[in-house]
């Protein structure tokens, strides 16, 4: 009988629980055996033991039965649920006890695993720790579990930050409270801990196998992990160390936490919720991996990670230094370095910065915070822990033995691989006195959790390495093919248009180590030489960018200028800059308004500039103080963008959403004025605040090259617009295109715009679209239009409120101008009443009219009828669209009895959407084959059918058909 026992519990548990039975009295005894077959007490989860084998069982008997029917884990749960129904006290506290030991022994054993990975941990000398007290720190623990504000526990959350910021760190505490008995007591039984880097090398195995990591002398209790999935915790660190093939998706669903499968699968069904539907998730990524998880997971909550707060910075900088005055300076510099200020949130930054600029100033009494860039602070900080290192090394094998570490590092970047076996490090064949040297100057670590696995201490070091890779000579690749100076290229261009961090930042480390004095210091201290050939390769890439639209892949023209500013090398930047025709800026902060100011008095062909401006730029200072030294900077910075336009070639400018003060609109327009200024066209959509708009009657009074202005969605008012119309009428002002949309333009505003019509004849086209003209202000504008001095010859009032009186305004018009050529009237409501009467003047022989939009204008049949007729006595209109309203085949009908017509001169129809039917075809079909002048027609998303496509199919295949386009 103790034989079969031992087949399902162990014999220390058999023994007590033979204990417990043989204590119990007859009568008790009897009870238990009654309760075993109470589905209440056995939760309705257990099958009952038949009540024939029970009845005349003694305890040893009855042991041997529960062992038959249940797992360990069950018989101790439903020995403690009869207990609790029988009021035996004391043996319900002994059997909790028990229960718990398994759940006591795991908690353990994760508090020492993740406390030996701390100690692991080498923190470099100087290195300053801040700590969160404890309070504070349960307080943010606590907060990443229970986020939402409702109430609601998100049972996915992401830890999502740049390198260093501390996701893993976060994670690791708040396993570490939970096993101490600290957090989440509550809410979870097992928190397990799956790091990607490590579980990404294995092959093949099952979810339970991967359960059974942290339970080495046991096995995790299976039973009792799938009945309560909603206590369970998964912390899976370093998602984008993993690879998710993009056919994952057409997997069939896995629930089976036995099948073995390859080990990116387990972890999909994990993220999927399909493996543990109920458990809770809790994982961390780098950035540029977030998008990936957002397909991946259902209904995750996102936190961002930030690391340092700007007061942790100051506190480091403060402590490290010692000096407070001294740290204080250094960090506004940093400040002023955005880039290097964001780095920064990461400790590991703050202590090689921090390194850097104190080796600088011990190294050089000239010392200038100045002349730094993020590159420079890179290279001297390698150059400070290997200037008082002692490596084994020969003079021979030193920039070998840099070649080598560098394209490991690089080749590292291309498969996102930022942690290293052994194998890697043999491969390349990296001595082992260079690896122990980098070990000691915290360039390398161990992983802790990945036994002969190494990462760089932190990634920004990996970046530069794998940058200075293609910075120094060489021609073989990272990867070995292609060469170097193709595999550089290939990774500028992705960089320059993906919004990948780690890239942009290899891109700006790569770009930066072009600066001159940077070049020998690396020589000098690392024994390594700097590529001879690396500018003539980038300007080779540079012209190879031309051959292709740069604008519509896109391009990062920002990213692309930090790095040219980078360099600091002016002569280099001018050469590189030189085919550039076409720009694309977004000036948020003090270090694009820089980058800005640097680069574009370089870009002597550029033709083309979208300038969107909104850091703030302080007016101009009539006194000089060290207080306003930084917006003296500014100042002068904006003025070298503003010189641009009367220095270069740009011809178009685009400076919409922008936020500019009057001081700042000023400057940029006496610039715009400026004889030499060959600007053509102005566009300043959505500029705030709007009053500073009319700072540009500087321009047109004083540029007649500007031909081209669009003040699209600007709520102009009064004030401006009278200001701007007046400008327009005077003689120095040659201003022909205006466009107006989204402008809610008054009455009054109307009349000062008819007035600028009539008093100027250069002004020949006109947009005032999505503006509540309405009837009144069609009447206003329609009594210039008949003002023989008038010269507009383009005119768009599409979705202006506009009803049939406007077309009676609008035909008075047409019958007296002899300029106006293309009319767009769409989305208004003009019905065929309108229509109607707007072909008074259509079917006038002297009506001017060639292009005509009616679509989306609530026509019928009717109205087609009209205009039909119009067409047969009028041979100007060539353009005509009618698409997006109920034309239906009777109007097509009567338009195309008009096209018959030898003498009709319609060369474009649009009759997109407009209800058609396959009837209408076989006379479509009649004009293709007959009409001399159609070319272009449009009867998108009309439903033909096959049978009238057939119809059209045979038009078009005639000899004398002249169709060209058809839609």
């Amino acid at each position: 009988m103790s034989s079969s026992v031992n087949v399902y519990i162990n014999n220390g548990s058999c023994d007590k629980l033979l204990s417990y039975l043989m204590g119990l009295d007859q009568l008790q005894l009897e009870e238990f055996k009654l309760c075993l077959q109470s589905p209440e007490l056995l939760f309705g989860n257990f099958q009952k033991i038949p009540w024939a084998n029970l009845k005349a069982s003694d305890p040893a008997n009855m042991l041997s039965l529960l062992g038959e029917y249940f797992s360990e884990r069950q018989i101790w749960e439903v020995t403690l649920s009869i207990f609790e129904n029988m009021n035996l006290t004391s043996l319900c506290v002994e059997v909790r006890a028990i229960l718990n030991v398994h759940q006591r022994r795991y908690r353990e054993r994760m508090k020492a695993k993740i406390l030996m990975m701390w100690d692991n941990m080498p923190w470099p000398e100087g290195h300053i720790y801040l700590r969160n007290v404890t309070e504070k720190e349960h307080k943010e623990l606590k907060s990443l579990l229970y986020p939402n504000r409702m109430g609601a526990q998100p049972q996915t959350i992401v830890l999502e930050g740049v390198a260093g910021v501390g996701k893993t760190t976060l994670a690791m505490k708040a396993m570490l409270h939970w096993a101490e008995g600290f957090l989440f007591q509550q809410r979870f039984s097992y928190v397990f801990f799956i790091s990607c880097h490590k579980v990404k090398e294995v092959k093949d195995t099952t979810f339970a196998g991967l359960l059974s990591w942290d339970w080495p002398d046991s096995q995790p209790p299976f039973e009792e992990l799938m009945s309560h999935p909603e206590r369970l915790l998964f912390v899976i660190d370093g998602f984008e160390e993993m690879d998710m093939p993009s056919n994952l998706d057409a997997s069939p669903p896995c629930t089976d936490w036995f099948q073995r499968l390859p080990v990116h699968r387990i972890l999909f069904y994990l993220l999927r919720k399909e493996l543990v539907p109920g458990a809770t998730l809790l994982i961390t990524t780098k950035e540029y991996r977030t998008k990936d998880l957002k397909k991946l997971l259902l209904d995750p909550w996102f936190v961002q990670i930030s690391g340092f707060t700007e007061g942790d910075r100051e506190e480091y900088f403060i402590r490290y230094f010692g000096d407070q005055n001294k740290a204080k300076k250094i960090l506004r510099w940093v400040r002023k370095n955005e880039n290097l200020f964001y780095f920064c949130s990461a400790p590991m930054v703050c202590w090689a910065v921090c390194s850097c600029l104190k080796w600088q100033m011990a190294r050089s009494p000239c010392f200038q915070l100045s002349t730094q860039t993020t590159t420079s602070l890179y290279v001297y900080f390698f150059s400070s822990l290997f200037a008082k290192a002692e490596v084994s090394l020969s003079a021979q094998s030193w920039p070998e033995q840099w070649i080598l570490l560098c394209s490991l590092a690089a080749e590292g970047m291309w498969f996102r691989n930022f942690t290293f076996a052994k194998e890697d490090l043999k491969h390349r064949h990296l001595e082992a006195s260079l690896i122990d040297t980098l070990f000691s100057l915290n360039i390398l670590r161990k992983v802790s959790d990945c036994d002969g696995c190494v990462t760089f201490t932190h990634q920004s070091f990996q970046v530069f390495l794998g940058a200075m890779f293609y910075a120094l000579g060489g021609t073989k690749g990272s990867m070995g093919s292609p060469a170097k100076h193709e595999e550089m290229k290939v990774l500028l261009t992705d960089a320059l248009a993906d919004t990948n961090f780690y890239w942009n930042q290899m891109a700006l480390f790569f770009f930066g180590l072009l600066k001159r004095n940077l070049a020998g210091e690396l020589e000098a201290t690392l024994r390594c030489k700097v590529s001879r050939r690396i500018t003539d390769e980038l300007l080779e890439w540079a012209e190879e960018l031309g051959s292709y639209d740069i604008v519509s892949n896109c391009f990062e023209f920002l990213h692309f200028f930090e790095c040219l500013y980078e360099t600091q090398e002016e002569n280099f930047v001018r050469q590189i800059l030189s085919p550039l025709l076409e720009a694309d800026l977004d000036i948020f902060g003090n270090l694009q308004l820089q980058v800005a100011s640097f680069c574009l008095k370089h870009c002597q062909r550029l033709n083309k500039l979208r300038l969107s401006v909104t850091v703030p730029i302080p007016q101009t200072e009539l006194t000089f103080t060290t207080e306003t030294l930084d917006s003296h900077s500014k100042i002068h910075q904006w003025q070298d963008v503003c010189s641009v336009f009367c220095h270069g070639n740009v011809r178009e400018l685009d400076m919409s959403n922008s936020k500019l003060n009057a001081s700042s609109m000023k400057k940029l327009c006496y610039e715009l004025r400026s004889p030499r200024c060959k600007l053509q066209r102005l566009t300043c959509k959505s500029v705030s605040p709007v009053r500073v708009l009319k700072e540009l009657v500087l321009v047109l009074h004083g540029n007649q090259r500007l031909t081209h202005l669009n003040l699209s969605s600007n709520n102009l008012g009064i004030p401006v617009s009278t200001m701007i119309f007046k400008t327009l009428r005077h003689s120095a002002c040659n201003l022909q295109y205006l466009c107006l949309e989204k402008c809610q333009l008054s009455a009054a505003v109307y009349r000062g715009l008819a007035s600028c019509l009539t008093s100027t004849q250069r002004t020949t086209r006109l947009c005032l679209g999505f503006n509540p003209l309405q009837d009144d202000g069609v009447r206003l504008l329609c009594s210039s239009l008949t003002h023989p001095e008038c010269a507009l010859q383009r005119l768009v009032l599409w979705f202006c409120q506009l009803g049939a009186p406007s077309c009676k305004y609008l035909s008075d018009a047409l019958l007296e101008n002899k300029s106006l050529t293309h009319l767009n009237l769409r989305r208004n409501s003009l019905g065929d009443e309108g229509v109607k009467l707007l072909c008074e003047a259509l079917s006038c022989p002297d009506c001017r009219l060639q292009n005509l939009d009616l679509s989306g204008c609530s026509l019928t049949a009717g109205g087609c009828q009209e205009l039909a007729n119009a067409l047969r006595h009028n041979h100007n209109v060539k353009i005509l669209d009618l698409g997006s309203n109920d034309v239906r085949d009777d109007g097509v009908i009567h338009l195309c009895e008009a096209l018959k017509d030898p003498s009709c001169a319609l060369n474009t129809l649009g009759l997109e959407k407009c209800n058609l039917m396959p009837a209408c075809c076989q006379h479509l079909s009649s004009v293709l084959g007959s009409s001399k002048s159609l070319v272009h027609l449009n009867l998108l998303q009309n439903d033909l059918e096959p049978s009238g496509v057939g119809i059209l199919w045979k038009a078009l295949k005639k000899s004398t058909c002249k169709l060209q386009k058809l839609g």
